[in-house]
């Protein structure tokens, strides 16, 4: 049974309240160049921990944690509770209002083969590396993983509905995205969570490294410490749980992007129509549209060309790699394992360590590098759909990382989760049957 506890989270003190937006930031993996510079300039944006300046970033971030503590830019709420946390916006062409509802609390760091939280994608060895060296240098999470939860009957939303009706935020962020959070510190309705919580299996929507970086966290510390309970601070990780039956959960495509690869055009549309249907289109601006109902189609563009790629029905028989049908069917893995290991020659075991291949979800920002010259070329893909995650995740096996795009993106900054053992401490038993 997954187990989560109520959290006694850091936040900005009341003085901030006025311009909190000011001072969250984008999850260090989304967060441009362009950005960090701008964030940079406040010496308080929750930037500084999450993606820490210097040449030895990690140690720069503990300094300034521990400067805010002692000015009491952050302090810890000493109850602990459940952070409910909504997010409203609207995607273009839609004409309602979305509102993505959740709530944040800390679960235990659950290794992988105890299958109590579920993974959907690869994770790239450096990010891990980096944000694991972040955890072990602070004790201190900037912004929650996401997890997915499925509950038909929506049983907690009544009580988180009652809860954001009264916030301790209300603001709109660098997405444009209304973020409102209430705070639930009544052990009763505490308990309820917990109560509904403890026979689900979670699905971790985003974070997979820093999910990651938590487990090799409480491995490291479990090993150095002999009274070892797994009641200690550093099993426990904040997290972000939101309903994966509910309408308002969106996810996006992710595109990708190609550099200097040794193969030019021409060749690569040779060894591409062995595999692929290969049509050639007046505009580069129609790929989205084409190749969105169509199975396994992605767009190919190049500095003057674009074209619609489409795998040939018959070849999915020559997948050559050993995942069961759910997973091969995916259209992200017939395109790492026809395109990009069997057509530019990058093997599907290395594309996670391939500095040829990068990751970007604003399109525009694709046909920008491929037109400069940036990059070779650019892959054109579709989102994968929630049916296809949850599939994929209960197989046991995973889809290629960067396979998914869960919008909105959590805030960094808007509360702070700590590991460090005297920040965790409390009675948690209260709050348990």
């Amino acid at each position: 049974m997954a187990e989560i506890l109520p959290l006694k989270g850091w936040r900005y003190d009341s003085r901030f309240n006025n311009n909190l937006d000011e001072l969250t930031s984008p999850l260090f993996d989304v967060v441009s160049e362009k950005q960090r510079i701008a964030l940079y300039e406040n010496p308080y944006n929750s930037i500084h921990i999450s993606v820490p300046l210097g040449d030895n970033p990690s140690l720069r971030a503990k300094e300034v944690l521990e400067k805010w503590k002692s000015e009491k830019v952050i302090v810890q709420d000493q109850i602990p509770g459940i952070y409910v946390y909504y997010q409203y916006f609207r995607l273009p062409g839609q004409e309602h209002e979305s509102c993505r509802k959740g709530f944040i609390a800390q679960i235990k760091a659950y290794d992988w083969d105890e299958e109590l939280v579920l993974r959907h994608e690869n994770t790239i060895v450096k990010a891990v590396t980096d944000r694991t060296e972040l955890l072990r240098s602070t004790e201190f999470q900037s912004s929650p993983t996401h997890g997915l939860y499925e509950d038909s009957n929506h049983l907690l939303d009544r009580y988180m509905d009652a809860a954001i009706e009264d916030p301790i935020y209300d603001l709109e962020d660098y997405q444009g995205v209304r973020e409102v959070m209430g705070l639930i510190q009544d052990a009763r309705i505490i308990k309820k969570f917990l109560e509904v919580m403890k026979d689900k299996v979670i699905i971790l929507a985003d974070g997979h490294h820093r999910y990651q970086s938590a487990i090799d966290f409480r491995k490291e510390r479990t090993e150095a410490n002999s009274n070892h309970t797994g009641r200690e601070a550093y099993n426990f990780h904040m997290m972000y749980f939101t309903n994966a039956l509910s309408h308002d959960l969106k996810i996006l495509p992710t595109h990708r992007l190609f550099f200097d690869l040794e193969i030019n055009e021409e060749e690569i549309l040779q060894k591409t129509q062995e595999f692929f249907i290969i049509k050639k289109l007046n505009d580069v601006e129609e790929i989205g549209e084409l190749i969105l109902q169509k199975k396994w189609a992605f767009g190919l563009v190049f500095k003057n060309n674009a074209y619609k790629i489409r795998l040939i029905p018959e070849k999915i028989e020559s997948f050559g790699l050993d995942m069961p049908e759910v997973v091969r069917e995916v259209d992200l893995m017939v395109l790492h394992y026809f395109f990009i290991e069997k057509v530019l020659g990058i093997p599907y075991n290395d594309q996670r360590l391939s500095d040829k291949i990068a990751y970007e979800r604003n399109i525009n920002r694709c046909f920008s590098k491929v037109n400069s010259g940036t990059a070779t070329c650019a892959v054109i893909a579709k989102e994968v759909p929630m049916s296809q995650v949850l599939n994929v995740c209960k197989s046991g096996y995973t889809m290629p990382q960067k396979s998914t795009y869960f919008y909105p993106k959590a805030l960094s900054g808007l509360l702070f989760g700590s590991v460090n053992q005297l920040d965790f401490e409390f009675p948690y038993q209260a709050f348990q049957s």
